[in-house]
Protein backbone atom coordinates (compact mmCIF):
# COMPACT_ATOMS: atom_id res chain seq x y z
CA UNK A 1 0.00 0.00 0.00
CA UNK A 2 2.74 2.28 0.52
CA UNK A 3 5.10 1.28 -2.71
CA UNK A 4 3.88 -1.52 -4.97
CA UNK A 5 0.05 -0.36 -5.05
CA UNK A 6 0.23 3.63 -3.81
CA UNK A 7 -0.20 4.45 -7.01
CA UNK A 8 -3.55 2.72 -7.70
CA UNK A 9 -5.08 3.78 -4.18
CA UNK A 10 -5.40 7.33 -4.60
CA UNK A 11 -7.26 7.86 -1.20
CA UNK A 12 -5.50 6.01 0.89
CA UNK A 13 -2.01 7.53 -0.69
CA UNK A 14 -3.51 11.16 0.20
CA UNK A 15 -4.27 10.26 3.65
CA UNK A 16 -0.97 9.04 4.36
CA UNK A 17 0.81 12.42 2.45
CA UNK A 18 -1.83 14.58 4.58
CA UNK A 19 -1.07 12.59 7.75
CA UNK A 20 1.45 10.27 9.80
CA UNK A 21 1.96 7.13 8.31
CA UNK A 22 4.31 3.42 8.56
CA UNK A 23 5.21 0.06 9.31
CA UNK A 24 2.92 -1.20 12.54
CA UNK A 25 4.84 -4.17 14.62
CA UNK A 26 2.60 -6.89 15.36
CA UNK A 27 1.83 -8.77 18.73
CA UNK A 28 3.90 -12.13 19.56
CA UNK A 29 2.55 -13.94 17.80
CA UNK A 30 0.89 -12.09 14.18
CA UNK A 31 -2.38 -13.83 14.88
CA UNK A 32 -5.47 -12.14 14.12
CA UNK A 33 -7.24 -12.99 17.53
CA UNK A 34 -4.26 -11.74 19.89
CA UNK A 35 -3.70 -8.91 17.63
CA UNK A 36 -6.94 -6.93 16.90
CA UNK A 37 -7.61 -7.89 21.01
CA UNK A 38 -4.13 -5.79 21.88
CA UNK A 39 -4.84 -3.86 19.20
CA UNK A 40 -8.12 -2.50 20.83
CA UNK A 41 -6.95 -2.92 24.46
CA UNK A 42 -3.66 -1.86 25.01
CA UNK A 43 -2.34 -5.26 26.45
CA UNK A 44 -0.19 -7.49 24.79
CA UNK A 45 -1.02 -11.08 24.89
CA UNK A 46 0.35 -11.99 28.16
CA UNK A 47 -1.44 -9.77 29.99
CA UNK A 48 -4.27 -10.72 28.02
CA UNK A 49 -4.02 -14.22 28.68
CA UNK A 50 -4.69 -14.83 24.51
CA UNK A 51 -2.27 -16.25 22.24
CA UNK A 52 -3.78 -17.51 19.34
CA UNK A 53 -7.04 -18.53 17.85
CA UNK A 54 -7.22 -21.83 20.39
CA UNK A 55 -5.17 -21.55 23.60
CA UNK A 56 -4.96 -24.22 26.59
CA UNK A 57 -7.71 -25.19 28.59
CA UNK A 58 -6.05 -25.66 32.16
CA UNK A 59 -2.40 -27.49 32.60
CA UNK A 60 -4.10 -30.41 30.86
CA UNK A 61 -3.07 -32.66 27.81
CA UNK A 62 -7.16 -31.88 26.16
CA UNK A 63 -7.78 -30.36 23.20
CA UNK A 64 -7.99 -26.48 23.02
CA UNK A 65 -10.56 -23.92 23.72
CA UNK A 66 -11.53 -20.94 20.93
CA UNK A 67 -10.99 -17.96 21.92
CA UNK A 68 -13.96 -15.59 22.47
CA UNK A 69 -14.65 -12.56 23.25
CA UNK A 70 -15.21 -14.29 26.70
CA UNK A 71 -11.53 -14.78 27.01
CA UNK A 72 -10.71 -11.47 28.51
CA UNK A 73 -12.33 -8.85 31.06
CA UNK A 74 -9.81 -6.27 29.78
CA UNK A 75 -11.76 -2.93 28.29
CA UNK A 76 -11.82 -2.19 24.76
CA UNK A 77 -11.45 1.31 23.36
CA UNK A 78 -15.53 1.21 22.78
CA UNK A 79 -16.09 0.43 26.57
CA UNK A 80 -14.14 3.25 27.52
CA UNK A 81 -15.80 5.30 25.24
CA UNK A 82 -18.98 3.74 26.50
CA UNK A 83 -17.87 4.97 30.12
CA UNK A 84 -17.10 8.37 28.87
CA UNK A 85 -21.06 8.55 27.51
CA UNK A 86 -19.44 8.28 23.80
CA UNK A 87 -21.27 6.06 20.92
CA UNK A 88 -19.26 3.51 19.14
CA UNK A 89 -20.26 1.22 15.59
CA UNK A 90 -18.00 -1.60 15.87
CA UNK A 91 -17.91 -3.85 12.56
CA UNK A 92 -16.31 -7.25 12.11
CA UNK A 93 -13.96 -6.85 14.33
CA UNK A 94 -11.93 -10.66 15.69
CA UNK A 95 -12.58 -11.27 19.08
CA UNK A 96 -16.25 -9.89 19.76
CA UNK A 97 -18.85 -12.97 19.31
CA UNK A 98 -20.19 -13.48 21.15
CA UNK A 99 -20.98 -9.59 21.47
CA UNK A 100 -21.75 -7.64 23.95
CA UNK A 101 -23.50 -4.42 25.44
CA UNK A 102 -22.34 -0.92 24.98
CA UNK A 103 -23.53 2.79 23.97
CA UNK A 104 -23.85 2.18 20.79
CA UNK A 105 -23.29 -0.92 18.26
CA UNK A 106 -21.44 -4.16 17.33
CA UNK A 107 -21.27 -6.56 14.53
CA UNK A 108 -19.38 -9.48 15.38
CA UNK A 109 -16.91 -10.66 13.34
CA UNK A 110 -15.64 -14.27 11.13
CA UNK A 111 -15.69 -16.19 14.66
CA UNK A 112 -19.72 -16.36 15.17
CA UNK A 113 -20.82 -19.68 13.77
CA UNK A 114 -23.42 -18.19 11.60
CA UNK A 115 -25.73 -15.25 10.86
CA UNK A 116 -28.41 -17.74 12.09
CA UNK A 117 -27.15 -16.75 15.53
CA UNK A 118 -27.05 -13.42 17.69
CA UNK A 119 -24.19 -11.60 16.35
CA UNK A 120 -25.61 -8.32 16.57
CA UNK A 121 -26.00 -5.83 19.52
CA UNK A 122 -28.51 -4.84 19.99
CA UNK A 123 -29.82 -8.14 18.82
CA UNK A 124 -32.62 -6.22 16.86
CA UNK A 125 -29.38 -4.90 15.10
CA UNK A 126 -29.31 -8.22 13.03
CA UNK A 127 -32.57 -7.26 10.91
CA UNK A 128 -30.93 -3.91 9.89
CA UNK A 129 -27.52 -5.50 9.32
CA UNK A 130 -28.85 -7.95 6.87
CA UNK A 131 -31.51 -5.87 4.99
CA UNK A 132 -28.42 -3.46 4.39
CA UNK A 133 -26.14 -5.98 2.81
CA UNK A 134 -28.19 -8.15 1.05
CA UNK A 135 -28.02 -10.62 2.98
CA UNK A 136 -24.92 -10.25 5.26
CA UNK A 137 -21.03 -12.40 5.07
CA UNK A 138 -19.19 -13.00 8.06
CA UNK A 139 -16.88 -14.69 6.15
CA UNK A 140 -15.43 -16.72 2.56
CA UNK A 141 -16.21 -20.63 4.62
CA UNK A 142 -13.52 -22.72 2.87
CA UNK A 143 -11.38 -20.04 1.67
CA UNK A 144 -8.62 -22.61 1.63
CA UNK A 145 -10.04 -24.17 -1.90
CA UNK A 146 -8.21 -24.33 -5.19
CA UNK A 147 -11.66 -23.19 -6.75
CA UNK A 148 -10.13 -19.83 -7.10
CA UNK A 149 -12.41 -18.11 -9.15
CA UNK A 150 -15.33 -18.78 -7.01
CA UNK A 151 -13.26 -17.56 -4.19
CA UNK A 152 -12.31 -14.16 -5.55
CA UNK A 153 -15.88 -13.32 -6.33
CA UNK A 154 -16.83 -14.87 -2.87
CA UNK A 155 -14.28 -12.04 -1.37
CA UNK A 156 -15.37 -9.09 -3.48
CA UNK A 157 -19.05 -10.20 -2.70
CA UNK A 158 -18.49 -10.37 0.83
CA UNK A 159 -16.31 -6.73 0.76
CA UNK A 160 -19.29 -5.19 -1.03
CA UNK A 161 -21.96 -6.34 1.69
CA UNK A 162 -19.65 -5.13 4.60
CA UNK A 163 -18.61 -2.18 3.34
CA UNK A 164 -22.96 -1.13 2.15
CA UNK A 165 -23.43 -1.27 5.98
CA UNK A 166 -19.90 0.86 6.67
CA UNK A 167 -21.30 3.58 4.41
CA UNK A 168 -24.96 3.79 5.70
CA UNK A 169 -23.29 3.93 9.32
CA UNK A 170 -20.75 6.46 8.29
CA UNK A 171 -23.60 8.92 6.74
CA UNK A 172 -25.00 8.72 10.29
CA UNK A 173 -24.41 11.58 13.20
CA UNK A 174 -24.86 9.18 16.25
CA UNK A 175 -21.67 7.84 16.86
CA UNK A 176 -18.20 9.32 17.73
CA UNK A 177 -16.28 6.29 17.30
CA UNK A 178 -16.91 4.27 13.88
CA UNK A 179 -14.61 1.08 13.36
CA UNK A 180 -14.60 -1.41 10.55
CA UNK A 181 -13.04 -4.31 9.95
CA UNK A 182 -12.70 -5.72 6.28
CA UNK A 183 -11.16 -9.81 6.72
CA UNK A 184 -11.26 -9.86 2.40
CA UNK A 185 -8.08 -8.49 3.05
CA UNK A 186 -6.38 -11.71 4.72
CA UNK A 187 -8.76 -13.87 2.46
CA UNK A 188 -7.39 -12.52 -0.54
CA UNK A 189 -3.74 -12.73 0.62
CA UNK A 190 -4.41 -16.42 1.34
CA UNK A 191 -5.78 -17.53 -1.53
CA UNK A 192 -3.64 -15.45 -4.27
CA UNK A 193 -0.60 -14.33 -2.90
CA UNK A 194 1.50 -17.08 -5.11
CA UNK A 195 -0.02 -15.25 -8.36
CA UNK A 196 1.14 -11.55 -7.02
CA UNK A 197 3.97 -12.11 -5.37
CA UNK A 198 7.29 -12.97 -7.63
CA UNK A 199 9.03 -14.03 -5.06
CA UNK A 200 6.63 -17.19 -4.05
CA UNK A 201 8.33 -20.48 -4.90
CA UNK A 202 5.06 -20.74 -7.11
CA UNK A 203 4.69 -17.73 -8.91
CA UNK A 204 4.20 -18.37 -13.08
CA UNK A 205 4.42 -14.65 -15.17
CA UNK A 206 1.46 -13.74 -16.85
CA UNK A 207 -0.50 -16.24 -14.65
CA UNK A 208 -4.29 -15.52 -15.35
CA UNK A 209 -4.73 -14.34 -11.20
CA UNK A 210 -2.05 -12.37 -11.10
CA UNK A 211 -4.54 -9.26 -11.27
CA UNK A 212 -6.87 -10.61 -8.38
CA UNK A 213 -5.00 -8.68 -6.06
CA UNK A 214 -4.25 -5.13 -7.35
CA UNK A 215 -7.67 -5.35 -8.56
CA UNK A 216 -9.09 -5.89 -4.96
CA UNK A 217 -6.81 -3.29 -3.76
CA UNK A 218 -7.91 -0.75 -6.14
CA UNK A 219 -11.89 -1.53 -5.06
CA UNK A 220 -10.70 -1.19 -1.25
CA UNK A 221 -9.83 2.65 -2.17
CA UNK A 222 -12.69 3.25 -3.94
CA UNK A 223 -15.09 2.24 -1.07
CA UNK A 224 -12.39 3.90 1.55
CA UNK A 225 -12.43 7.09 0.11
CA UNK A 226 -16.84 6.55 -0.14
CA UNK A 227 -17.02 5.64 3.47
CA UNK A 228 -14.83 9.22 4.47
CA UNK A 229 -17.05 11.01 2.26
CA UNK A 230 -20.04 10.17 3.96
CA UNK A 231 -18.52 10.73 7.19
CA UNK A 232 -17.66 14.30 6.19
CA UNK A 233 -14.37 16.41 5.64
CA UNK A 234 -13.95 17.14 9.77
CA UNK A 235 -13.44 13.38 10.41
CA UNK A 236 -10.24 11.68 12.09
CA UNK A 237 -9.08 8.50 10.04
CA UNK A 238 -6.83 5.67 10.93
CA UNK A 239 -6.20 2.54 8.80
CA UNK A 240 -4.58 0.21 10.37
CA UNK A 241 -3.85 -3.88 9.93
CA UNK A 242 -3.38 -6.52 12.63
CA UNK A 243 -0.76 -7.95 10.54
CA UNK A 244 1.11 -8.02 7.32
CA UNK A 245 1.18 -11.08 4.87
CA UNK A 246 4.49 -13.16 3.27
CA UNK A 247 5.00 -15.79 0.78
CA UNK A 248 4.43 -19.02 2.41
CA UNK A 249 7.64 -21.26 1.44
CA UNK A 250 5.55 -24.32 3.14
CA UNK A 251 5.08 -26.13 6.21
CA UNK A 252 7.44 -27.18 8.95
CA UNK A 253 5.70 -30.47 11.21
CA UNK A 254 7.27 -29.77 14.70
CA UNK A 255 5.88 -32.50 16.52
CA UNK A 256 7.96 -35.31 14.20
CA UNK A 257 10.68 -32.79 14.37
CA UNK A 258 10.35 -32.86 18.60
CA UNK A 259 10.10 -36.92 18.11
CA UNK A 260 13.37 -37.15 16.28
CA UNK A 261 15.03 -34.73 18.88
CA UNK A 262 13.73 -37.12 21.50
CA UNK A 263 11.94 -34.33 23.07
CA UNK A 264 8.42 -36.39 22.62
CA UNK A 265 8.11 -39.89 23.13
CA UNK A 266 5.07 -41.78 21.00
CA UNK A 267 3.40 -44.52 22.12
CA UNK A 268 3.17 -45.94 18.11
CA UNK A 269 4.15 -43.67 15.08
CA UNK A 270 0.57 -43.23 13.33
CA UNK A 271 1.02 -45.06 9.77
CA UNK A 272 -0.68 -42.25 7.88
CA UNK A 273 0.97 -38.14 8.84
CA UNK A 274 -2.07 -36.79 10.98
CA UNK A 275 -2.08 -34.28 13.59
CA UNK A 276 -0.49 -35.17 16.95
CA UNK A 277 -3.43 -36.75 19.29
CA UNK A 278 -2.68 -36.48 23.04
CA UNK A 279 -3.00 -40.37 23.20
CA UNK A 280 -0.79 -40.90 20.81
CA UNK A 281 1.79 -39.73 23.56
CA UNK A 282 3.91 -41.57 25.98
CA UNK A 283 3.81 -38.48 28.18
CA UNK A 284 5.81 -40.30 31.09
CA UNK A 285 8.65 -39.79 28.74
CA UNK A 286 7.71 -36.53 27.43
CA UNK A 287 9.69 -33.40 27.68
CA UNK A 288 7.47 -30.60 25.09
CA UNK A 289 4.87 -31.09 22.23
CA UNK A 290 3.87 -28.64 19.62
CA UNK A 291 0.83 -26.56 18.14
CA UNK A 292 -0.05 -25.73 14.68
CA UNK A 293 -0.30 -22.34 12.80
CA UNK A 294 1.28 -19.30 11.90
CA UNK A 295 3.85 -20.10 14.29
CA UNK A 296 4.95 -23.03 16.54
CA UNK A 297 3.77 -22.95 20.33
CA UNK A 298 5.61 -25.27 22.34
CA UNK A 299 4.73 -26.39 25.09
CA UNK A 300 5.93 -27.90 28.41
CA UNK A 301 5.47 -31.14 30.08
CA UNK A 302 6.24 -29.91 33.72
CA UNK A 303 6.32 -31.84 36.94
CA UNK A 304 3.58 -30.25 39.67
CA UNK A 305 1.78 -28.22 36.50
CA UNK A 306 1.07 -31.27 33.58
CA UNK A 307 -0.60 -34.67 34.92
CA UNK A 308 2.41 -36.63 34.05
CA UNK A 309 5.02 -34.11 34.14
CA UNK A 310 8.63 -34.94 33.27
CA UNK A 311 10.99 -31.83 33.74
CA UNK A 312 11.41 -30.88 37.70
CA UNK A 313 11.08 -27.05 37.68
CA UNK A 314 14.52 -26.86 38.39
CA UNK A 315 15.52 -28.01 35.03
CA UNK A 316 13.42 -25.55 33.22
CA UNK A 317 14.98 -22.94 32.69
CA UNK A 318 18.10 -24.36 31.40
CA UNK A 319 15.49 -26.93 28.78
CA UNK A 320 14.05 -23.76 27.64
CA UNK A 321 17.66 -22.18 26.70
CA UNK A 322 18.92 -25.64 24.95
CA UNK A 323 15.35 -26.11 23.36
CA UNK A 324 15.72 -22.68 21.70
CA UNK A 325 18.92 -22.77 20.57
CA UNK A 326 18.26 -25.88 18.60
CA UNK A 327 14.99 -24.77 16.97
CA UNK A 328 17.02 -21.68 16.03
CA UNK A 329 19.53 -24.13 14.21
CA UNK A 330 16.61 -25.71 12.24
CA UNK A 331 17.34 -25.81 8.24
CA UNK A 332 15.03 -25.61 5.30
CA UNK A 333 14.55 -28.37 2.96
CA UNK A 334 17.47 -27.80 1.15
CA UNK A 335 20.12 -27.41 4.34
CA UNK A 336 19.93 -23.52 4.47
CA UNK A 337 19.37 -22.35 7.70
CA UNK A 338 15.68 -21.27 8.62
CA UNK A 339 16.71 -18.30 10.32
CA UNK A 340 14.09 -19.49 12.93
CA UNK A 341 12.91 -16.93 15.96
CA UNK A 342 11.91 -17.93 19.27
CA UNK A 343 10.32 -16.28 22.23
CA UNK A 344 9.86 -16.55 25.90
CA UNK A 345 6.76 -15.69 26.77
CA UNK A 346 8.28 -15.08 30.10
CA UNK A 347 10.28 -12.72 28.90
CA UNK A 348 8.32 -10.57 25.82
CA UNK A 349 5.29 -9.81 27.90
CA UNK A 350 4.01 -7.55 30.76
CA UNK A 351 2.15 -10.88 32.66
CA UNK A 352 1.87 -14.64 31.86
CA UNK A 353 -2.23 -14.80 32.40
CA UNK A 354 -3.92 -18.19 31.46
CA UNK A 355 -2.27 -20.57 29.99
CA UNK A 356 0.92 -19.36 27.84
CA UNK A 357 2.95 -21.33 25.41
CA UNK A 358 6.35 -21.82 27.08
CA UNK A 359 7.92 -20.95 23.60
CA UNK A 360 7.03 -19.63 20.23
CA UNK A 361 8.98 -20.05 17.12
CA UNK A 362 8.78 -18.01 14.04
CA UNK A 363 10.05 -21.16 11.83
CA UNK A 364 11.76 -19.17 9.14
CA UNK A 365 11.28 -16.43 10.72
CA UNK A 366 7.29 -17.14 9.35
CA UNK A 367 8.32 -18.08 5.96
CA UNK A 368 6.81 -21.80 7.05
CA UNK A 369 3.94 -22.93 9.14
CA UNK A 370 4.02 -25.07 11.84
CA UNK A 371 2.46 -28.43 11.29
CA UNK A 372 1.42 -30.75 14.12
CA UNK A 373 1.17 -34.14 12.41
CA UNK A 374 3.15 -36.96 13.40
CA UNK A 375 3.69 -39.93 11.20
CA UNK A 376 5.64 -38.55 7.94
CA UNK A 377 9.22 -39.60 6.63
CA UNK A 378 9.67 -35.91 6.02
CA UNK A 379 9.87 -32.54 8.28
CA UNK A 380 9.35 -30.40 5.84
CA UNK A 381 6.12 -29.86 3.29
CA UNK A 382 5.59 -27.77 0.09
CA UNK A 383 1.85 -28.02 1.02
CA UNK A 384 -0.32 -26.71 3.97
CA UNK A 385 -2.25 -29.08 6.54
CA UNK A 386 -5.33 -27.27 6.24
CA UNK A 387 -5.85 -26.48 2.83
CA UNK A 388 -4.50 -24.37 0.19
CA UNK A 389 -2.55 -21.55 1.15
CA UNK A 390 -0.07 -18.83 -0.27
CA UNK A 391 0.70 -16.66 2.51
CA UNK A 392 1.51 -16.88 6.60
CA UNK A 393 1.47 -13.90 9.05
CA UNK A 394 4.53 -11.14 8.46
CA UNK A 395 4.86 -9.49 11.85
CA UNK A 396 4.99 -5.80 10.73
CA UNK A 397 1.42 -4.63 9.46
CA UNK A 398 0.34 -0.54 8.28
CA UNK A 399 -1.01 2.51 9.95
CA UNK A 400 -2.19 5.85 8.36
CA UNK A 401 -3.65 8.48 10.65
CA UNK A 402 -4.79 11.73 9.44
CA UNK A 403 -6.75 13.99 11.51
CA UNK A 404 -7.50 17.37 9.97
CA UNK A 405 -7.43 18.83 13.31
CA UNK A 406 -4.38 17.50 14.88
CA UNK A 407 -1.77 17.19 11.49
CA UNK A 408 1.61 15.85 12.58
CA UNK A 409 2.22 14.27 9.36
CA UNK A 410 5.52 11.89 7.87
CA UNK A 411 6.62 8.86 8.11
CA UNK A 412 7.32 6.80 11.22
CA UNK A 413 8.91 3.16 11.59
CA UNK A 414 8.35 3.06 15.25
CA UNK A 415 4.68 2.30 15.67
CA UNK A 416 3.29 -0.98 17.67
CA UNK A 417 0.39 -2.26 17.67
CA UNK A 418 -0.60 -1.71 21.31
CA UNK A 419 -0.39 1.95 20.49
CA UNK A 420 -3.57 2.52 18.22
CA UNK A 421 -5.28 2.06 21.66
CA UNK A 422 -4.00 5.42 23.08
CA UNK A 423 -4.25 6.95 19.39
CA UNK A 424 -7.90 6.53 19.67
CA UNK A 425 -8.28 7.80 23.25
CA UNK A 426 -6.36 10.81 22.91
CA UNK A 427 -8.67 12.14 19.96
CA UNK A 428 -11.36 11.98 22.83
CA UNK A 429 -9.26 13.52 25.47
CA UNK A 430 -8.98 10.30 27.80
CA UNK A 431 -6.32 8.92 29.66
CA UNK A 432 -4.69 5.70 28.44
Amino acid sequence: MFDRLAGDMPCVSELAAKGTWGRLRSSVPPTTIPAWVSMFTGLDPGQLGIYGFRDRDGFTYSEPRLATSRSTDAPRVWDRLSQAGLTSYVLGVPGTYPPWQIRGRMVSSFLAPGTDVEYTFPASLKQEIESISDGYMLDVDGFRTEKKDWLRDQIVSMTEKRFKVARAWAKETKWDLMIACEIGTDRIHHGFWSSYDPGHRSYEPGNRFSHVIPDYYRSLDTRIAEVIEAAGPSTAVMIVSDHGAKAMQGGFRINEWLAREGDLALKKRPASPRPLQAEDVDWERTRAWGAGGYCAKIFFNISGREPQGLLSPSEVPGYRSDLAARLEKIRDASGNPMDTRVFSPLEIYGDCRAYPPDLIAYLGNLSWRSLAEVGSERLHSLTNDTGPDDANHAEDGIFICFDPDRPDGGQKEDGVITDITSRILAFFDLDP
